[in-house]
């Protein structure tokens, strides 16, 4: 008859379990303060942009953020969304017919279009009319649950140093969501509109 001995079964228990500790540490290293924040942004990122807004008027000019807001919407898989705010005086009702604004802003619509098929992307476009650019983009945020809005650079001096527009402050301050203005630097490149052929201009 054979005698079990507690004494060697718990050893025994004791040796399996640092043998399967070990293969766990192994298998499953302990993550760095760096890794965890990184898929904490990740993560963050993730929930954040569900859709994706890209602002278009008179005196904000977006063509050079479209192609990176086109990439930003097709990682995240978010839905992208182009609008021209037209800025209707109070002197007009605000259905007034402004045959050449809405020709201006059909004509940026299409051009967005273009670059966000360029990029393989889904894209609403909508014209907006506002008696302020700033309240017709924050109106149409809130309604379409913009997670994100994408403003070109507009300054109101010719200088480099000179204030950012003021419907792009207003945006800034009283959005409900994330504002990413694009401001093209004197060298950079990354914001900078392909040149368009010479020669197809010409013809």
């Amino acid at each position: 008859m054979t005698t079990v001995h507690v004494t060697g079964v718990l050893a025994a228990l004791a040796i399996l379990l640092a043998i399967g500790a070990t293969l766990y540490w192994m298998l499953h290293p302990p993550t760095t303060s760096a890794e965890r924040a990184a898929r904490l942004t990740e993560r963050d990122v993730a929930e954040m942009i569900g859709s994706v807004l890209v602002v278009f008027s008179q005196e904000i000019h977006s063509e050079h953020v479209m192609s990176l807001a086109a990439r930003v919407a097709r990682r995240e898989r978010a839905q992208l969304l182009a609008a021209y705010v037209i800025e209707v005086p109070h002197t007009l009702p605000i259905n007034a017919e402004m045959a050449a604004e809405h020709r201006e802003a059909l004509g940026v619509l299409q051009v967005a279009e273009s670059i966000a098929r360029a990029n393989n992307v889904e894209i609403n476009t909508e014209v907006v009319r506002a008696r302020q650019v700033a309240a017709g983009v924050l109106e149409l945020a809130k309604h379409a649950q913009v997670h994100l809005i994408v403003l070109g650079s507009y300054r109101e001096g010719k200088y480099t140093g000179a204030p950012l527009g003021r419907a792009i402050e207003v945006i800034a301050a009283q959005a409900n969501c994330d504002v990413l203005i694009g401001i093209q630097g004197t060298q950079g490149t990354l914001l900078t509109p392909p040149k368009r052929d010479a020669k197809a201009v010409a013809r």
